[in-house]
């Protein structure tokens, strides 16, 4: 929570004759310092109850009693104040006393005019154990410990939108689930047509803001048997309006392949193709963006033949949806040796044509050390995650701003020089659910 907003809160109840513990006091004025910590459970909350306050014990009253609001601030002006804050901040307020708990887990639709939340990055280890590690609050610049609902293993493939998060299961490419990662609400999808396993499997997830209604996109590849040029692309979509799965297209591409990589950005499910190396001049670039209009659904439509080439020799490419823009970000490849880094870029796509944003500036890359491996990115609204796989250091950039700059050290270690770290981000939300 920003000063101001602590501020506004503080002096609103103060107005109302109310008076708050020292305690309290202290982690509203605390929000600005840049320190992690553990993350109070949304759901396990602690409920303190405080007694009023006699209007006989003037004489006794003392800097340490509590006056309860519940007939001082009315609970809609209550929920508008808690509104302005951080989620982290309104889950915090629940533990004040048992109307604000009440208040703070109400009915969704009482935080549905919440003030936008910058997405938050969730940074895990890659291992075979649990899923467990911190997530990252932009707007606080602080850590906090995450136990992530429903996600089994580090390699599983994520998606998310507008405050869910949607999983797919990586030995079973069926199993498909959504969440509200802060309120923990979840549920399993129907399973996806297809088998349990692909070559090439990516997921991509979209979710209507004003309805909440939400779609599910799952695009796989396969290889056709003796033919090494020729990959079956097939695309899978979840309604959760109907709770059906339809799979609209199923086509062949020559020459390319599928990967892992797609994203869906105003109705439209964009995804990354691969050279095969069979087809296509050592000159041309090995990666190229297909497009396919979720509205319109063709059946009978030549992908490639409305590709869009990459801007560079790319390593690392991810798509993102930054507030309906599409962005590209990739490592910058060597000519010679493509598969060597000299740099990172940010692209947005108009008019089928890629406009360079940024390239990250060399100190910033340097701060990463041995860079030439692989990187994960992601975002979401105006806000861009880099981190790469080898070091929790995790940097952002501000798109509108043009602004890069590096999160709080992270609480995760690096504990022996081949540990991996990977994450994801996602927005967080109170009002919505699986």
């Amino acid at each position: 929570m920003d000063v101001a907003s602590s501020l506004i809160l503080f002096a609103i109840l103060s107005l109302a004759g109310s008076c708050i513990s020292y305690s309290v006091i202290h982690w509203m004025l605390a929000m600005g310092s840049e320190e992690w910590e553990l993350y109070p459970s949304y759901l396990g909350s602690q409920v303190i109850e405080y007694r009023p306050i006699s209007k006989d014990s003037d004489d006794d009253w003392n800097g340490d009693v509590v006056v309860s609001l519940d007939a001082v601030l009315p609970d809609d002006l209550l929920e508008k104040v808690l509104s302005f804050l951080p989620v982290a901040s309104i889950i915090r307020s629940g533990s004040v006393c048992k109307r604000w708990h009440e208040i703070v887990h109400a009915q969704r639709q009482a935080w549905s005019k919440m003030v936008p939340q910058k997405p938050w990055y969730f940074m895990f280890t890659c291992s075979e154990e649990a899923v467990s590690g911190f997530a990252y609050d932009p707007s606080l610049r602080k850590w906090y410990g995450f136990d992530f609902p429903c996600i089994e293993k580090s390699n599983w493939s994520t998606s998310s939108s507008a405050g869910l998060v949607c999983l797919m299961d990586s030995e079973n490419r069926r199993r498909i689930m959504v969440c509200n990662p802060i309120t923990k609400d979840w549920k399993r999808l129907l399973d996806a047509p297809g088998g349990k396993t692909a070559d090439y499997s990516a997921l991509a997830f979209s979710v209507d803001r004003s309805s909440h209604q939400y779609t599910v996109a799952v695009a796989r590849s396969n290889q056709v048997p003796s033919e090494y040029y020729q990959w079956e692309f097939t695309i899978h979509l979840y309604e959760s309006v109907t709770g059906n799965w339809v799979t609209p297209f199923t086509g062949v591409l020559l020459g390319w392949r599928g990967g892992d990589e797609c994203v869906i950005c105003d109705g439209v499910l964009y995804y990354l193709v691969y050279s095969t190396g069979v087809l296509v001049n050592n000159n041309e670039h090995r990666h190229c963006l297909v497009m396919y209009d979720l509205a319109a659904r063709p059946n009978h439509i030549s992908l490639m033949s409305m590709a869009i080439p990459v801007p560079c020799a790319l390593t690392c490419g991810r798509l993102m949806n930054l507030s309906e823009r599409l962005v590209l970000v990739g490592g910058i490849g060597k000519q010679d040796r493509p598969g060597i880094i000299k740099g990172i870029g940010i692209w947005e796509l108009h008019n089928k044509e890629w406009r360079e944003v940024a390239r990250m500036p060399h100190k910033f890359f340097q701060g990463f050390g041995e860079f030439d491996d692989v990187f994960a990115s992601c975002g979401a609204d105006d806000l861009i995650y880099i981190q790469s796989y080898g070091s929790p250091a995790l940097l952002t950039f501000e798109i509108n701003q043009k602004l890069w700059k590096w999160s709080v050290k992270s609480p995760v270690s690096k504990r022996f020089p081949l540990q991996l770290f990977t994450g994801f981000s996602f927005e967080p939300r109170l009002d919505i659910a699986s």
